[in-house]
């Protein structure tokens, strides 16, 4: 893991309505018995199935937006994936259970025009085309019988307050034939001269027999390709470049999860190649700069930024502005991008020590750092 200062700033002192909680999950992390920390992480997950029960989406919000640290608000998520494992178990005595999924998608659009073109819509013209691939590739656990929504919606859709609502409907789906509920579409602005990697999901619903997880060996092999090009075909755009990349159909805080860290790679990637292809062909090899800032935009007041230039033209310079989730270190995304530079085969890159203004003081300009470390100038392209 690449050693990095953590920007974010955390509170200071437990909620008085989270502190039992944190309590737990702080004494689960320090117990060096393993049977004692599997207490306490049974009666955590029992809690938080309770609240998913309750239909509180607010307060389960608000837990993880109270976590005083990285390592307890990533032991709240992982007891998180496995309350929403134990609340969607059906009782005894059930013949047909359902389970909720929600498919990430990275998707990958670009204008090269320069004026601004059709939105890329946020509804599938053909739902019954996607379930098609994921059954003749038998993507949910072999089942055959699932509802896919047509609306392609963003993350604020399954984000944690909206789990007990998901759950709901997980629960109702034998009752309730609505595949698409009130899950909002999502559409996706082309702005002139632009590239960028937009987050969508795609939810659906599978039954089965009870006790089968129809989740737990997903893959996507044999599927990911012809699902790619039949995503793309639907959300197409006359005069537009639209990739669509799948992942695996995970419950909805997996999907979150997985799709937000998939979503940023893949941005991250899109902002390296084309930044040092541009500086190659015109100044020879970059030079990477990794720093820590604190930005009251971001989550929990803090980013990690990239910046690529080259001694040769201070003028040209560009920079990448790479998000902290609640679930993970700064060491951990400090070390996705050195791996990314490294397969870019960037060799000069310097890690900034400390933690850094979000501004620079003397122009007012969002503050990156070019190779001597000196803050880039207006000329500062910034992704």
């Amino acid at each position: 893991m690449t050693d990095i200062a953590d920007p974010r700033v955390f509170p200071a002192g437990a909620d008085t309505v989270y502190a039992p909680w944190f309590a737990l999950a702080a004494s689960s992390l320090a117990d060096s018995s393993t049977a004692r920390a599997d207490e306490f992480d049974r009666a955590l997950t029992t809690q938080l199935v309770q609240r998913l029960g309750d239909g509180d989406g607010s307060w389960l919000a608000g837990l993880f937006d109270a976590a005083p640290s990285v390592a307890i608000g990533r032991h709240l998520w992982r007891r998180l994936i496995e309350a929403w494992r134990d609340a969607s178990r059906v009782g005894a005595g059930e013949r047909i259970a359902a389970t909720l999924f929600a498919l990430p998608v990275v998707v990958v659009v670009g204008n090269q025009t320069s004026s601004a073109l059709p939105l890329v819509g946020g509804v599938l013209g053909d739902p019954e085309r996607i379930g098609a691939i994921l059954r003749e590739h038998r993507a949910l656990g072999g089942s055959q019988t699932f509802a896919l929504a047509s609306a392609v919606t963003a993350a604020d859709a399954i984000d944690v307050a909206r789990l007990p609502t998901l759950l709901r409907w997980q629960r109702e789906a034998l009752v309730v034939r609505d595949a698409d509920r009130d899950l909002a579409p999502a559409p996706i602005a082309l702005l002139p001269g632009t590239e960028a990697a937009h987050l969508r999901f795609v939810v659906g619903t599978a039954l089965s027999a009870p006790g089968v997880d129809l989740l737990a060996a997903a893959d996507a092999r044999g599927w990911a390709l012809p699902l790619a090009q039949e995503l793309g075909r639907q959300l197409a755009v006359p005069g537009a470049s639209v990739l669509a990349l799948p992942r695996i159909p995970v419950a909805p805080p997996a999907a979150l999860q997985q799709g937000r860290a998939a979503q940023r790679a893949i941005a991250a990637q899109l902002f390296a190649s084309n930044a040092i292809r541009r500086m190659r062909a015109s100044v020879g090899e970059p030079c990477a700069v990794i720093s820590a800032h604190r930005c009251p935009v971001s989550p929990q007041g803090g980013e990690l930024r990239l910046s690529l230039s080259s001694a040769f033209d201070p003028r040209q310079a560009e920079g990448f502005r790479c998000p902290l989730f609640p679930t993970e270190t700064a060491g951990d995304v400090a070390s996705m991008l050195t791996e990314l530079l490294h397969d870019c085969r960037v060799s000069d890159v310097r890690i900034v020590s400390g933690v850094h203004a979000d501004r620079d003081q003397a122009t007012g300009l969002t503050l990156l750092f070019k190779s001597d470390t000196v803050p880039f100038d207006a000329a500062t392209s910034l992704h």
